[in-house]
């Protein structure tokens, strides 16, 4: 894991130092390329890099994305020698992913991710994968990267409404796992929002960074620890299919973590007030809160059952006991719920 800025101009050099390969498939997409993609092919210098590009957007994440990279690489004549650098936010980072678990089954991926939520979320702990109709990343593979090269300074080209939806991601692991740093994140996060290339915004990397690593190293296949990080998402999974991804990825985290917390506290796993204080949070992160009016509750409810989280017809939710620790950590790091809970926390106000 590579953080700092201006590694952008090293890509090339860091990469190779993590992977022989004889030659790299970058895969980004139709944003980022104009911006970093042949700057980023230029650092690995005499290697060759073929440049793919896909269409921008969560609603591009699909099998059939997929399927055209893995055509194109094979038309031009990519070879198990070869390697995939992903350049890009999430969504590429999981379909490049997705393409190398696959690729002639199996070839290295190194991530080069450029927005905040990539950098401290997606492009860590292996996990790849598309979505389908029914849902969120139902289609994928476990695949480690070999590297992560992490620049801040190309979060000063990102829109603010994708570098707020990143923050949602820091949020989280202040809630789920130190409670001194979702102190410190409620304080300074605004102020790094407003400078992201600026020195507030590396140590919060970086402490994000370690958080998440540190689940996955103790259970890479989340078979327990590492559910936490699934803190907020069983519901946002859900909304963020419900709005037909109009809602960014990070904005439905950071609404299913003020209703998560809502339902640990109505279940009594929760401390009275985490609910408010993840609430403050992200609201001074201007990101949303509530749920849209518009979203339909009964669809989210069903969509939390296509979630992989659903267990013999129940569906498990990763719950804080109170900011910094997460409940159920003796019984397997969820908490089963019926349904009527759920809907009751989603028609409150």
């Amino acid at each position: 894991m590579h953080v700092g800025r201006g590694l952008l101009a090293r890509a090339g050099e860091l990469a190779r130092g993590a992977v022989r390969a004889h030659r790299w498939a970058l895969v980004t997409d139709e944003h980022v390329r104009p911006r970093y993609a042949e700057r980023a092919a230029a650092s690995f210098g005499d290697t060759r890099v073929d440049i793919f590009t896909v269409a921008a957007g969560e609603a591009h994440k699909t099998r059939e994305s997929w399927a055209l990279l893995t055509d194109q690489m094979l038309a031009a004549g990519i070879g198990r020698d070869a390697a995939v650098l992903s350049l890009g936010g999430g969504m590429v980072g999981d379909l490049a992913g997705f393409v190398a678990a696959t690729y002639l089954r199996g070839i290295p991926v190194v991530h080069l991710p450029t927005t905040l939520l990539a950098m401290i979320d997606a492009s860590l702990g292996g996990k790849t994968g598309v979505d389908t109709p029914a849902g969120k990343n139902l289609v994928g593979a476990f695949h480690e990267p070999a590297a992560v090269i992490a620049d801040p300074d190309v979060l000063a080209t990102l829109e603010p409404r994708e570098l707020r939806a990143g923050a949602a991601e820091a949020i989280k692991h202040g809630a789920i796992a130190d409670a001194e740093y979702f102190a410190h994140l409620s304080e300074k996060l605004p102020g790094a929002l407003a400078d992201p290339a600026g020195p507030a915004m590396q140590p919060l990397i970086e402490r994000s960074i370690k958080i998440k690593r540190d689940a996955v190293a103790a259970d890479a296949r989340e078979h327990g620890r590492r559910k936490s990080l699934n803190f907020g998402h069983t519901l946002g999974h859900a909304i963020e299919t419900a709005s037909a991804y109009s809602l960014l990825h990070g904005e439905a985290v950071a609404i299913g973590m003020v209703l998560e917390a809502q339902l640990a506290e109505r279940l009594g796993v929760a401390e009275r007030g985490t609910a408010a204080r993840i609430r403050t949070a992200v609201e001074r992160a201007e990101l949303p809160a509530a749920l849209p009016r518009a979203l339909d509750r009964d669809r989210i409810v069903a969509l939390t059952h296509t979630d992989k989280k659903s267990r013999a017809g129940t569906v498990e939710y990763a719950l804080p006991a109170r900011i910094g620790a997460m409940a159920a950590t003796e019984s397997g790091w969820a908490v089963a719920v019926q349904d009527d809970f759920v809907r009751l926390v989603l028609s409150e106000r």
